[in-house]
């Protein structure tokens, strides 16, 4: 035998052997191992040391983890201290050890300090030396915590009322007896960018809040199974078209202990958002919006009297305003900030004077800036994340407020996520795309790589898993569509594949990026692909990230566009050779579920199995900040309500349909999906259900595994 057969011979035994040796996820590692040992490495707790040119980070990969510090001038970075040095220190004191690196807060560039419990501990690295600072005497009871960083005073809730602690004092802000008026909460069911519910001044000595009135809102019942017998657990739900909660914005002065509430004015029920500070604490400025969602007035408070001191400018739209950032002051200028606005089709940066004057548009372009990453030093430039090069990508750009001019400071393609230091202008670049797991740098001023933290291997390069391909369609509308397949290993090119399309489709979601595994947290697309079928997504008009124009294309209308465009990524499925056309499936949760069912009822015959988890079939029965968003009410848009409500299209059933909901739903309510099978029982249409007691809007923890194998196997015993 020749050397030449002998060596071809031999390729294919160890490629064979290498094909042996891989491995086939589990459902375990698709939805559980994907955060653990399945996760690119990482550095945890990266950012910078306050006013310093050194970063930090906590080394979880290692046996003993170790808080490491470094800069551009080191080229090893340098070991601070490590878990069991901290707990050795511990010990020495009688507290309780760690099981875990705590998570630190800088006080000073020698100085850091992490939370036992309710004891405070300092480290100061000069001294070598672990002390017990602090000891808070808070209730257990207390809930979001608000800790302001000059101060330390600590502003918490208990039940529906507001507490500050300060020095060992606790101060009760609010005396609420009525437990549907909750002081110091988040309102708006978290629209609008509204995360939290209280807001500190600049120098600590006064606390914004929240207090919202919801007696008027209606009661919807949650039922508890686990008691003997059921009981019910009353929610305020105000539903689309229905009367609204009520919201005022109150500031208490720590000095004074008194509370002036400011004079928002009617009708009660508009929306007050993106609550900011002036710099003198003297003002309070807030983004208040009418219910209708059109038309934003961003006004000034006096914080003294509470009453108004003026309008600096106002935003309509036929459509929605819809304002997510609250007003960002320039650093050492009391008289400029930074707005965030869609007016011009895209999310942009606006630089205004504190008389409601537009200085200049700052960004400019068809892109979105989706993150403000901080200013330099001096207040000239202004750091930004943006998809200016493709809306698959995140990169950091900075700004110059004097003229305008941007440039762009992250390299490679993909998703970044910087951390940016004023101190010395350099930057810590966190990203991934489709074939990077996880890379870090440090980025210098003039855009050069000083050097690289972390280069992640691929945790998945033990499997066995398909091709992943990121690609584009055009839709009818003429709009560029963004789609990612997910291919079967070692496909055979005579067979043909059944398909399963996950789908989305609502606002404020963007499933398909130029990031690790494509956009999508968990791997189950991938062990999908194991069982043999092809799994597609398509982002469509009215998802993330693309401009108001595609997203508010499906206002008033919601399921029409976005089923016109997932309907052109059906076409192009068809065209191609290893689809089976007769076996298309699709799958979706939330907006998702709903996009599902309308795929499946309102285009009978395309579709051969669909699954749709906590589905909206009827938006009048959606939430009203974001149903009348997109839908208006009842009232204004009957016809768009009636169209998209899927109850209307039960008789159009064909093929085999699953609902999944959980009990505990809180979002879309369960009524959602009860009311599809009573319509599918008038309709002697066949629908599987089955429910996950207990859960909220979606299924979490062990119980997901679950979930995800009810699915899959329903697709494997239909498609």
């Amino acid at each position: 035998m020749s050397k030449f057969f002998r060596g071809i011979i031999l390729l294919l035994a160890v490629s064979s052997g290498v094909q042996a040796q891989l491995k086939q996820l589990t459902m375990e590692d698709a939805i559980l191992n994907v955060n653990t040992k399945l996760a690119p490495d990482n550095l945890s707790q990266l950012g910078w040391i306050k006013n310093t040119n050194s970063y930090y980070y906590v080394d979880n990969r290692l046996s003993d983890p170790v808080l490491f510090t470094g800069d551009d001038g080191l080229v090893r970075d340098e070991k601070l201290i490590a878990l069991s040095e901290i707990n050795e220190k511990l010990r020495r004191q009688n507290a309780d050890t760690l099981t875990k690196f705590p998570v630190i807060e800088w006080k000073s560039e020698n100085t850091f300090a992490f939370f036992i419990g309710k004891k405070e501990f300092e480290y100061d690295k000069t001294k070598f030396g672990l002390y017990n600072t602090r000891i808070l005497e808070i209730p257990d009871s207390a809930e979001r915590k608000d800790t302001e960083p000059l101060t330390k005073r600590i502003a918490y809730t208990i039940a529906n009322n507001l507490f500050i602690y300060d020095k060992g004092k606790i101060t009760q802000v609010t005396h609420e007896t009525n437990e549907n008026v909750l002081c110091g909460t988040s309102v708006h069911r978290d629209e609008f960018g509204i995360t939290k519910g209280t807001f500190w001044s600049p120098q600590g000595s006064k606390l914004a809040f929240y207090r919202m009135d919801q007696t008027m809102v209606a009661d919807y019942p949650i039922v508890n199974w686990k008691t003997r017998p059921a009981t019910m657990r009353m929610i305020k739900y105000p539903m689309a078209g229905g009367t609204s909660h009520q919201v005022t914005v109150g500031v208490f002065d720590v000095a004074t202990g008194k509370t002036v509430f400011l004079n928002t004015g009617e009708p009660k029920d508009q929306y007050l958002t993106n609550i900011s500070w002036s710099p003198d604490e003297k003002y309070v400025y807030v983004a208040v919006l009418n219910r209708d969602q059109n038309h934003m007035k961003l006004n000034r408070y006096f914080v003294s009297t509470g009453e108004l001191d003026k309008t600096l400018f106002e935003e309509k739209d036929d459509k929605y305003v819809e304002p997510l950032n609250p007003v960002l002051f320039v650093p050492g200028n009391d008289k400029e900030f930074i707005w965030q606005s869609q007016r011009d089709g895209y999310n942009h940066l606006y630089l205004y004077n504190t008389d409601g004057k537009l200085i200049r548009q700052l960004t400019k372009g068809e892109f979105v800036v989706t993150a403000l990453k901080g200013f330099d030093k001096k207040g000239e430039r202004l750091y930004y994340m943006c998809t200016a090069l493709s809306p698959l990508d995140r990169d950091l750009y900075y700004v110059t407020l004097a003229d305008g001019r941007m440039k762009r400071v992250s390299g490679d393609s993909g998703m970044h996520d910087c951390f940016y230091n004023p101190f010395n202008n350099e930057v810590l670049d966190v990203y991934s795309n489709v074939t990077t797991p996880r890379k870090i740098k440090l980025i210098m001023p003039n855009g050069s790589d000083a050097k690289t933290l972390l280069t992640a291997e691929n945790p998945l390069s033990g499997y066995d898993l398909g091709e992943l391909k990121i690609s584009s369609i055009k839709g009818k509308s003429g709009d560029v569509l963004y789609t990612r397949m997910y291919l079967p290993p070692n496909m055979d090119s005579t067979r043909k594949y059944p398909v399963i399309i996950y789908v989305y489709g609502g606002p404020h979601l963007q499933l398909i990026t130029n990031s690790w595994q494509g956009g999508q947290r968990d791997l189950w697309f991938y062990y999908l692909a194991q069982q043999g079928f092809v799994v597609f997504s398509l982002d469509n008009r009215g998802s993330y990230n693309r401009g108001k124009k595609f997203e508010q294309a499906i206002f008033r209308n919601c399921g029409n566009a976005e089923m016109e465009d997932q309907l052109t990524g059906v076409e192009y499925l068809k065209s191609l050779p290893y689809i089976d056309t007769t076996r298309i499936g699709v799958d979706g949760w939330s907006y998702g579920g709903f996009m599902t069912i309308s795929l499946m009822t309102r285009n009978p015959g395309v579709f051969k199995v669909a699954v749709a988890g906590g589905p909206v079939i009827d938006w009048s029965m959606y939430e009203i900040m974001y149903g009348e968003r997109y839908m208006d009410t009842p009232q204004s848009n009957p016809e768009g309500f009636e169209k998209s409500n899927l109850l209307n299209y039960v008789k159009n059933l064909k093929g085999k349909l699953m609902l999944i909901h959980g009990t505990d739903d809180d979002v879309v309510v369960w009524q959602h999906s009860i009311l599809y099978l009573k319509k599918a029982v008038d309709e002697n249409k066949q629908v599987d259900y089955f429910v996950y007691p207990g859960h909220p809007h979606n299924v979490r923890g062990k119980d997901r595994v679950h979930l995800m194998n009810k699915i899959t196997d329903y697709f494997k015993q239909n498609l």
